[in-house]
């Protein structure tokens, strides 16, 4: 009897312990499959963290090389520090014919009707001071200047009437006129603080670099439509303002747009002038579009019907063209088209070759 309990007691120990045993193993098991998943987790937060603080760190420096290279650019002289009251009332004429062009010299100019209804302003921002705004930073310093254009050394009243001519399809001013002769005091004024002979720091249109394909209007209508025409309409018209005088917002292309002798009607000039400027709002710190848009954009917009001037003068040494001159004759074997739309790096190898040739 005492050896049958001693068996029975022995038994239920047994199972206790073997109890015990798997019990210690599920627990075991259970214990390594948290250990493993919390420390993957947590390796994993920590990789997370790492590649979002590197990013943080890459665009925080990226914030101050841009910032720093912006410090840099040019900034107009400061028209309240004029202290000759007859020089400064004649700055601030010139700079309120430039950004009101059409209220004095527009179709319906309280002065003369010369032009087409644009303002200098509407290619010119700021009245002539944004970065890479087409601005005026560099034309004293570098005026007067040869010009391939006209094969003659040009002026300031020579290049103003220029743009009365071409960007406002216009009649030129004489030199003597109050209006040329504010508009250049303004110019002048501005420009001083860059020395004579140097280039202002992003002065003018920023240089893109060329697509590998040609610029596609098809591309550009799309992109157009979308980004553009809220402004400039859809049949590129622009918005005239409430006095009928000048335009919120210039036509494109039409009979009141500037004419295919401008210099925003090369391609490579609007897509420079729309990357850093365009839609409304963008800067050279807020760009707001890639380049293959600015491209394709231009491409569209300079492939519609515009006014035409006699340009038979112009470029009498061909192979002064730029490589986007979109008419002939030209000093290569490539076409118009591709002139005008490109890919433009075959012309520019060509062009290369054929001046080592000349040297």
């Amino acid at each position: 009897m005492n050896s049958e309990k001693q068996t029975i007691v022995q038994f239920k120990s047994l199972i206790k312990r073997l109890i015990y045993l798997f019990t210690t193993i599920i627990f075991l098991v259970i214990s390594l499959f948290v250990v493993l998943f919390f420390n993957s987790s947590i390796t994993s937060w920590f990789q997370k963290s790492d590649t979002n603080t590197d990013s943080l760190y890459i665009d925080a420096e990226k914030k101050v090389i841009l910032q720093n290279e912006m410090a840099k650019f040019w900034k107009p002289a400061d028209i309240s520090l004029i202290t000759d009251a007859t020089l400064k009332q004649e700055v601030e004429y010139g700079k309120d014919l430039i950004a009101h062009t059409a209220k004095y010299l527009g179709p319906n100019g309280n002065v003369k009707q010369i032009s087409n209804g644009m303002n200098c302003n509407n290619c010119h921002l700021d009245a002539g001071t944004k970065p890479w705004g087409n601005n005026y930073g560099s034309v004293y310093s570098m005026y007067p200047k040869m010009r391939a254009r006209s094969g003659q050394v040009e002026d300031l009243y020579k290049r103003v009437n220029d743009c009365i001519e071409r960007s406002l399809n216009g009649q030129p001013l004489k030199k003597d006129e109050k209006e040329m002769k504010a508009m250049i005091a303004y110019i002048e004024y501005i420009g001083s603080n860059v020395q004579k002979g140097k280039e202002a720091n992003a002065s003018g249109i920023y240089d893109l670099e060329y697509l590998d394909r040609a610029a596609n209007p098809v591309k550009g209508k799309a992109l157009y439509d979308a980004k553009c025409a809220s402004c400039h309409q859809v049949n590129g018209q622009g918005i005239l303002a409430e006095d009928k005088k000048e335009y919120t917002y210039p036509p494109l292309w039409g009979k009141n747009s500037y004419n295919n002798g401008a210099g925003l009607f090369r391609i490579s000039r609007f897509a420079g002038y729309i990357k850093y400027n365009m839609p409304l709002g963008a800067a050279y710190d807020n760009p707001q579009l890639s380049d293959e848009e600015s491209w394709d954009i231009a491409a569209y917009v300079e492939n519609l019907d515009r006014p035409s001037k006699d340009l038979s003068q112009d470029w009498p040494n061909i192979s002064k063209k730029p490589l986007d001159h979109p008419f002939g004759p030209f000093s290569d074997t490539f076409t118009e088209a591709q002139h005008k739309f490109g890919p433009f790096k075959p012309i520019k190898d060509e062009k290369k070759k054929n001046e080592k040739k000349q040297s």
